[in-house]
């Protein structure tokens, strides 16, 4: 084993996942307006997610699929599209549906979130390749790959329902929940306008 490659994995998964972004963002308002049992759903939804753009990733590296560049930017495109919709939803909620909307599954929201989450997808696609080699097995380095990935994506996650769930009192709460709405709304059209840019000057 490359334990080099696979120590250089395990702190760019860290790294990725403690640097605030849309899955962080969800995470934290859903704890702060619905619960942790409610966040920890929601985290279940993220991690099929990771799964699904790790697939993605595996069947690329074998020749299976391709993702041109155009097409690349195209996804991270529809994706900030989504997390910016879904966050302006979010704030336009009135009290009653958001409390409501807290019976509703969180899996599905967190799927859809994940995999439309430009930072993870462009991870997954550009970068996750790189370390298929920690092995001379692909099988074994992509079990341990991805069982580094969920493990160490449950524990930062909970890290962040834990303090929320901990230190936020019901008015917090619902500050933070708006708070990481508004996040979420930033982050999407940082996206769009960053990914529209990149996808425009493909064709210029």
């Amino acid at each position: 084993m490359n334990l080099t490659l696979l120590l250089a994995y395990i702190g760019a998964v860290l790294l990725l996942l403690l640097t605030p972004g849309p899955v962080v963002a969800l995470i934290t308002g859903t704890a702060a307006r619905h619960g942790a049992r409610r966040a920890f759903v929601t985290v279940l939804g993220t991690n099929a997610a990771s799964l699904v753009l790790m697939a993605l990733a595996v069947l690329m590296l074998a020749g299976l699929l391709t993702l041109p560049e155009p097409r690349l930017y195209g996804l991270a495109l529809a994706g900030s599209a989504y997390l910016g919709v879904s966050a302006w939803q979010d704030l336009r909620d009135s009290p009653a549906s958001a409390a409501a909307d807290a019976t509703g599954g969180g899996v599905a929201r967190g799927f859809w979130t994940g995999i439309s989450n430009p930072k993870d997808l462009l991870f997954f696609v550009a970068f996750f390749p790189q370390f298929i080699s920690i092995t001379q097995n692909t099988s074994v380095s992509l079990l341990i790959l991805s069982g580094l990935w969920v493990l160490f994506d449950l524990l930062v996650l909970s890290l962040y329902i834990w303090v929320i769930g901990r230190w936020m009192t019901g008015k917090q709460g619902k500050r933070v929940g708006r708070l990481s709405a508004w996040l979420l709304l930033l982050m999407g059209m940082a996206g769009v306008l960053y990914n529209g840019v990149r996808w425009l000057d493909l064709f210029s």
